[in-house]
């Protein structure tokens, strides 16, 4: 295992830290503790060739203004709160309301955009960074002092990177917290991932309505054969539908499913051309499935010109708006109590 710490950029004066670590099968992952962003991943394709798989900057600039949030930790609450209102315990909150006013992804000021601390955790068989935050009560509008714990955790003897989560709150409040990584598994983003292969153990699907909230409608994915995809379909037959789901959330995915966690790996993302696969296992309910519908602008990605489709996210989490929707799977963690969550992501080759 090799392990390397330089500085990234500075925020508000403070030093950003960029951590590389790299196993001994050539597997890469760069993180820094602004955001707990994860910058780059480089693995192998079938011909051993090393390219990077995720979306990211060079420079921490770029990751200032990031509205698409590229590699990072978003919380308090991953995805979207209607009109950033919510009530526990018969007490009412307000959030700031930074999209389309609703709250996404916990606000401008969320998890993805404060400076964590960190430190390096080493050993023969792993390589660890451990990021802690203590986001104080009221903190964008949420209550309770709430202690925060992340660790991207690199397997030596795999290409395998596990992130776990876990945080406690001295009141109840909601926590619901992912990474919102895009991969492309074509390498160095040579293609979309419009051809890439996707499977989901999901039976039910989030139906959402036009301003991308759910409806509180669970949808059976049999009755859906565009949200199947339990034995795998391709990504592009979304963006050239009528579906008026897909068409809603821009001619692609950006939905909620439902994941049968007893059955692992949950999701495998596969690019037949590299001959790259992405397995994800879980211990989240849900995983928000969205294919980069909105991710073209008059920017550059690593020199690469941003288009839609560039990348896709798997944001392992609760349900988005589940305080509104009982029948969802809650995110609410009552004080005191320990939250806990662990996402592993393996890369193989097909």
């Amino acid at each position: 295992m090799n392990v390397t710490k330089k500085v990234f950029g500075y925020k508000n004066n403070q030093p950003v830290k960029l951590y590389t670590l790299k196993n001994d099968q050539g597997f890469q992952l760069s993180c820094m503790d602004y955001g707990c962003i994860i910058t780059e991943m480089i693995a192998p394709d079938r011909n051993v060739e090393m390219e990077n798989i995720v979306l990211g900057f060079e420079t921490f600039e770029e990751y200032e203004n990031n509205p698409h949030f590229f590699g990072a930790v978003v919380g308090r609450f991953a995805g979207r709160i209607k009109e950033g209102a919510f009530t526990i315990e018969g007490t009412d909150y307000q959030l700031a309301k930074n999209s389309n006013g609703h709250n996404l992804h916990g606000g401008p000021k969320g998890f993805h955009s404060v400076l964590w601390d960190s430190k390096v955790i080493e050993s023969e068989d792993e390589a660890i960074v451990e990021f802690t935050y203590a986001s104080p009560d009221g903190e964008e509008g949420f209550p309770g002092n709430l202690s925060m714990t992340v660790r991207y955790i690199l397997k030596n003897d795999s290409n395998q990177l596990v992130i776990s989560y876990s945080g406690k709150s001295d009141q109840t409040t909601l926590l619901n917290v992912t990474n919102h990584s895009y991969f492309n598994l074509s390498g160095n983003f040579k293609r979309t991932i419009l051809d890439h292969g996707l499977t989901m153990k999901s039976d039910e699907y989030l139906e959402l309505d036009e301003e991308l909230l759910p409806t509180g409608k669970l949808v059976s994915v049999e009755e859906d054969p565009l949200f199947d995809f339990r034995s795998g379909r391709n990504i592009r037959e979304a963006s050239a539908t009528e579906h008026p789901q897909t068409k809603l959330a821009g001619n692609g995915y950006d939905h909620p499913f439902l994941l049968n966690t007893s059955e692992q790996p949950s999701i495998e993302l596969t690019d037949e051309e590299s001959g790259r696969k992405l397995r994800v296992e879980t211990t989240e309910p849900a995983v928000v499935l969205y294919t980069g519908n909105g991710v073209g602008g008059p920017y550059s990605i690593r020199g690469v010109e941003a288009q839609n489709y560039l990348g896709l996210c798997l944001e392992t989490q609760s349900p988005p708006d589940s305080v509104r929707h009982p029948h969802f799977p809650s995110s609410i963690l009552s004080a005191e109590e320990e939250f806990k969550s662990e996402t592993t992501y393996t890369f193989v080759l097909v």
